[in-house]
Parts: C-alpha cells; structure tokens; sequence
C-alpha cells in the first residue's frame, strides 16, 4: 500500500489529532518513506530462514524463593497518610451498590 492510497487526515481525524495542512504533507511524505521501506523487505528470499516466534532468544530468570526480614508495621503505618487499625487507609474507588 502506498500512501498516495492513504488519507493522511482521514486516518488523523480518526484517531483524533488535529494536524495541519503542513503536517498532513509532511506526515505524508514520512509514511511514503516507511511503506517503500516496507516494501524491500517483501523483495528478500526468505525460503531458506526459518521461522521464529522470537528475534531475541527469551528465557525466564527466576530467583529463590526466600523468606527474609521486612519492614516493621508500626514504621510502615506511621509513613501512611491513613490508617485504620492494623491497616492503611485508601480512598474508596469503588462506589456502593
């Protein structure tokens, strides 16, 4: 697609920016350029790479599990703006039934 298919201030008034006539063009232009991009990719020879879930190998780092001191309650407590009781106090964000 190229972006002379594109209308740059249909595609702006939808996603409710306001642009001006400048912006429009220049936008217009940048989004050509990123298409032609594009489009060289669509040009490669990919049959001999295999496909990839991810680019990046990812792998999960985990840490143990240990149980270690906290902070205090009261020193806890007494840094809150609120507290009731054994708890700190937060402003309702949910209204009643």
């Amino acid at each position: 697609m190229s972006s002379e298919n594109l209308d740059i201030a249909y595609v702006a008034k939808l996603a409710r920016i306001a642009l001006t006539d400048d912006e429009v063009a220049r936008f217009g232009a940048q989004l050509g350029d990123l298409l032609g991009h594009v489009a060289t990719l669509a040009d490669l020879d990919l049959e001999s790479i295999p496909a990839t879930a991810q680019v990046v190998e990812s792998r999960n780092v985990v840490r143990e599990d240990l149980e270690r001191a906290s902070l205090d309650r009261e020193t806890v407590l007494s840094g809150a703006p609120q507290r009731q009781g054994a708890f700190v106090r937060v402003p309702r964000i949910i209204g009643q039934a």
